[in-house]
């Protein structure tokens, strides 16, 4: 019998205001990097759902997610891990109810597109600054491709 591949989800949000970006600086082991706000996917969850999740456990912010930036595939031959990262965008404000971030966020950063690049060596992976890119680039997706959840 053959074993099925099958890739790691993780959902990402995009939020610009006044020409900067939200990232988070997390601890990925022993390094401290720069991501979006960013995570996996969780069972019995919709993607939208998850994202928005994401965003108040990285941030403590309500995220109201417009759209899609695009589709990434990740490939780490060396881990032999892939991942599938569905990146939206969409506006953040804070959340109404006091949270606590996961305590493997440090802090959360508002960075230009130029404070990001000068700190492309922190960043988590190459996506971090491609899915920036993309959205400045326009790309813009509808929500509804990332549809409801279907149970069946």
């Amino acid at each position: 019998m053959t074993t099925i591949w099958t890739p790691r989800v993780t959902v990402a949000a995009i939020v610009e205001h006044q020409g900067k970006f939200l990232f988070v600086e997390e601890r990925d082991g022993d390094r401290l990097v720069i991501n979006q706000p960013a995570g996996h996917w969780d069972q019995g969850e919709s993607l939208v759902d998850a994202v928005v999740r994401e965003m108040r456990e990285e941030t403590t912010l309500d995220f109201t997610p417009q759209g899609i930036v695009g589709l990434y595939d990740l490939d780490l031959p060396a881990k032999s891990i892939t991942y599938l990262r569905l990146c939206f965008f969409g506006l953040a404000q804070p959340s109404k109810q006091p949270l606590q971030r996961d305590k493997d966020i440090v802090d959360v950063h508002w960075l230009t597109l130029a404070d990001l690049n000068a700190k492309r060596q922190r960043w988590r992976s190459p996506l971090v600054g491609r899915c920036v890119n993309d959205y400045l680039g326009g790309a813009r997706y509808p929500l509804s491709l990332a549809s409801e959840r279907i149970v069946g």
